[in-house]
């Protein structure tokens, strides 16, 4: 360490400091650098403590934290008490139970998700996240849980048609952000008047509002709605899309959890676990998919 005051042995640097001042500069100079030490060792003790408590929390083998987003029908929604519910948190406990570990599921909202996973918040997450490249360069992705499309949905009497293009164009069409919906409709209309929503539901009730014309979802989701009071005036328009959309869960880069829940996925779909699971959920009324228009007919081929 370099010292602001230059001691010397010439008679010019002897009569600038007086014997006692030279003593107070050597002292301080030792000062110095002890305090530097100090904040060194104490910065390294901290980065420590920080990484120990990382490690700590993401090898516990006894506790599976696990995030999803509390606001996606039915996959994942946030009961009138406060819980979770939904086919995710199911899938997530039956894994878990697989595995023979405790899960803690907590709710993170959906911009957040990725970076809450990448902070150490959670170490998993199951909230119908669709694999695709980009998020594959952030996250670890499992073997597929669920297989999706996209449907659109308006009012019974729309003349809102998506398989012709300009109606698409000339309509609002709403779309939470961020999700495979939102960007299938923004590479494949760049000229659509889309609506975003930070929520499924806020899109939901916005369409169920008329302020917007029609709105692209995943289909089921979009079927549950329907299913509801506040679905009850409109269907799905125009064939399903299928855009080899698969769900996943997702882990760290390079963690071992990766391969445990590939087991306890399989170990469930095998038992049975999965199955049951599915048609809980996913066993869809005829009356939530019939429409007036032809188009129903060929998506339902």
């Amino acid at each position: 360490m370099s010292n602001p005051l230059v001691i010397g042995s010439d008679s010019m640097t002897n009569q600038r400091f007086s014997k006692p001042m030279l003593a107070v500069a050597a002292l301080l100079a030792l000062a110095g650098c002890s305090n530097g030490q100090n904040q060194s060792n104490d910065s390294a003790s901290s980065d420590a403590t920080e990484t120990a408590k990382t490690d700590s929390a993401s090898t516990d083998d006894n506790v599976l934290r696990i995030a999803t987003e509390g606001a996606y029908a039915p996959f994942n929604y946030t009961n009138a008490d406060g819980t979770l519910g939904g086919f995710d948190i199911e899938i997530a406990n039956a894994i878990c139970a697989d595995m023979q570990v405790t899960c803690e599921i907590m709710a993170q909202d959906w911009d957040g998700i990725i970076p809450g996973l990448k902070a150490g918040k959670y170490d998993a997450i199951v909230a119908a996240m669709s694999v695709t490249p980009e998020r594959a360069q952030q996250v670890a992705f499992t073997d597929p849980y669920f297989s999706n499309a996209l449907v659109f949905l308006a009012k019974k009497d729309s003349i809102f048609d998506p398989s012709n293009s300009s109606d698409i164009d000339s309509h609002s069409i709403a779309a939470q952000r961020s999700t495979i919906s939102s960007q299938w409709l923004e590479k494949a209309y760049p000229k659509a008047d889309m609506k975003l929503y930070d929520t499924l539901s806020n899109a939901f009730l916005d369409l169920g509002s008329g302020r917007v014309d029609a709105m692209i979802s995943d289909k089921l989701p979009a079927i549950e709605w329907l299913s509801s009071p506040s679905g009850s005036n409109y269907v799905l328009k125009g064939d399903e899309i299928d855009i080899n959309d698969n769900f996943a869960i997702a882990v760290r880069p390079n963690d071992a959890l990766q391969a445990k829940i590939n087991t306890s996925l399989s170990n469930i779909k095998a038992n049975g676990t999965y199955e049951k699971i599915n048609q809980k959920y996913f066993a869809v009324p005829a009356s939530a998919t019939l429409t007036a228009a032809p188009a129903v007919d060929s998506a339902a081929k």
